[in-house]
């Protein structure tokens, strides 16, 4: 990966918001929007119950996962976003970084997800085996590959 694809590629990870996360667990393909964060080795981390469909999948072994992660917000605008596959877990000792980093997307207080954290909700990690970027002001309609 060159480094010009690396820093495009954290660029849009810093202004996406949502990544649809698809996975395939014992009922066939499922789709769920989670607000997620990025680390410096491009994978993705979000917060979700243990019994949302999505996290249960992944618990039991469906965890070979997909995420679409699109920027664009408007038809004027050039298309930007991310296609990603790799396996998901659960983070079983998250940091406070995390946490930290995440509200920072949110705009929100950390006091204000504290109680969240501490009694319903998990970290899942997204460690990619593939990355596409869509970035047609650099690349016009042709797909990056990343990883």
């Amino acid at each position: 990966m060159t480094d010009e694809l690396q820093q495009t590629t954290k660029l849009v990870l810093e202004r996406g918001y949502l990544a649809s996360l698809g996975i395939v667990d014992e009922h066939g393909p499922w789709v769920a929007d989670v607000i997620y964060i990025a680390d410096e080795d491009l994978n993705l981390y979000w917060m979700s119950t243990p019994e949302r469909r999505h996290s249960r999948a992944i618990d039991s072994g469906h965890n070979h996962v997909a995420a679409a992660i699109a920027v664009t917000q408007s038809a004027d605008q050039p298309d930007e976003g991310l296609q990603i596959s790799g396996v998901a877990k659960r983070v079983e000792q998250p940091s406070l970084e995390l946490l930290k980093q995440w509200m920072r997307k949110k705009r929100k207080p950390l006091t204000s997800a504290i109680g969240a954290v501490l009694t319903d909700h998990v970290w899942y990690q997204l460690m990619p085996d593939r990355i596409e970027l869509i970035y047609q002001e650099k690349f016009g309609y042709d797909r990056q590959k990343v990883l």
